[in-house]
């Protein structure tokens, strides 16, 4: 079976658990015997999502969807992804075993721009690391190291409402890292503890159990990019809370 073949059916099973009932959208990691790691995640939101499946190959020129200074940079990795509103990347793994997910928090504030600081649309912000990285920590890295500020966008069918969202990475290895906006500012957490991730309150009033897996209770739309002129799939149902 091949790599993307692999992808493909994760994905596909994650897709399943998009109809099963909760309170509140989950992202779970789990570490299994001999070195096994699988990444899944339920979209528990009331409004319909118009969801597809994109396929994004390496090499494609990308930037940030967000005016002037926006980002950009050259995919070095293949991935296959589920859109929310056809206009950006909720969820998706990349063909080193990267995965990211955009989950819900009502703290999230974003950055006020300050003129110099490159932007990214929140649309393409886990698209982003999708492109550009194998692990988490490389993806932790390069983030620390080079700033640049995420814009969000009104809800579709929600006028007014900005989508306040945090990012959570997983790879491979079962490393994990949980990204979120709090009053402009970005916090960063990493540790492989970071096993289940929901949405509220911040990940900064939680902290992750040493090497046990924390229960950790802190996670969808946004200025829209266009939808890849590649593959287009068959929609994933989504449910509602």
């Amino acid at each position: 079976m091949s790599r993307f073949t692999r992808i493909l059916s994760t994905l596909t099973a994650v897709a399943a658990l998009l109809t099963a009932e909760a309170q509140a959208c989950t992202r779970v990691v789990y570490h299994g015997p001999e070195g096994r790691t699988l990444t899944g995640r339920n979209m528990d939101f009331k409004d319909p999502m118009v969801s597809n499946f994109w396929v994004f190959p390496r090499g494609m020129k990308r930037n940030g969807a967000a005016g002037p200074r926006s980002s950009e940079w050259t995919s070095k990795f293949g991935s296959l992804a589920v859109s929310g509103y056809d206009i950006s990347t909720v969820d998706g793994m990349n063909e080193a075993g990267l995965n990211a997910s955009l989950l819900w928090l009502n703290a999230t504030k974003f950055p006020k721009d300050d003129g110099t600081t490159p932007r990214m649309s929140l649309a393409v912000w886990a698209q982003f690391f999708l492109d550009q990285f194998a692990t988490v920590s490389e993806a932790v890295e390069y983030t620390r190291t080079h700033p640049f500020q995420v814009v969000s966008g009104e809800v579709p069918g929600r006028p007014g409402s900005l989508a306040p969202l945090h990012l959570t990475l997983s790879d491979f290895t079962g490393d994990s890292a949980v990204l979120e906006w709090i009053d402009g500012k970005l916090n960063i957490h990493h540790n492989r503890a970071y096993q289940v991730v929901t949405n509220d309150p911040p990940m900064t009033i939680i902290s992750p159990t040493k090497d046990t897996g924390a229960r950790l209770i802190p996670s969808n739309s946004f200025p829209a990019v266009d939808a890849p002129k590649t593959v287009s799939c068959a929609p994933a149902s989504m449910s509602t809370r």
